[in-house]
């Protein structure tokens, strides 16, 4: 009897305990970085961003695997400087748009629509988005701030 009540207490609980963690797995397949094919920012070079100040296509000459995605390069010395420090050049918000993230939604980020401010790379979506981010980005980056990384969860 106690056998038979201690099996159905397990099953309950069982049920119970998948039952509530459903809801996070929904979006257990969202990466941390947003990428196209398993190529983070769609083959764009992170550190010409700083280096050159401009959108810069890598290449999978010069790649690696970093935090589940690949990243291309436009050359070795990029691609060292990547290694050395990757957390100084990735993307903040996974190169999700930070406008989006600002808004509690993932939106991919678009290589070619960028800001670097405060030292960190942003990503945004499309040009009305980057005008506005222009015009309110210390309270849209609170906003993005506050609503990462749990936006993945949602």
């Amino acid at each position: 009897m106690f056998l038979r009540l201690f099996i159905a207490a397990l099953t309950v609980a069982t049920l119970f305990v998948g039952a509530i963690s459903a809801p996070s797995a929904a979006r257990a397949d969202t990466p941390i970085f947003s990428a196209r094919d398993g190529i983070a920012l769609g083959g764009y070079d992170v550190v010409a961003f700083f280096e050159d100040q401009h959108a810069v296509s890598g290449s999978a000459k010069h790649a690696l695997m970093w935090k589940g995605v690949v990243w291309h390069f436009a050359s070795s010395a990029n691609q060292a400087r990547f290694e050395a420090n990757p957390r100084a050049y990735a993307p903040v918000f996974g190169g999700y748009c930070a406008y989006a993230m600002s808004q509690g939604y993932l939106a991919p980020g678009n290589p070619q629509l960028w800001v670097i401010d405060g030292g960190e790379l942003l990503l945004l979506n499309n040009a009305s988005v980057q005008g506005i981010w222009q015009g309110e980005a210390e309270q849209l980056m609170q906003g993005a701030r506050a609503n990462w990384p749990a936006v993945l969860r949602d």
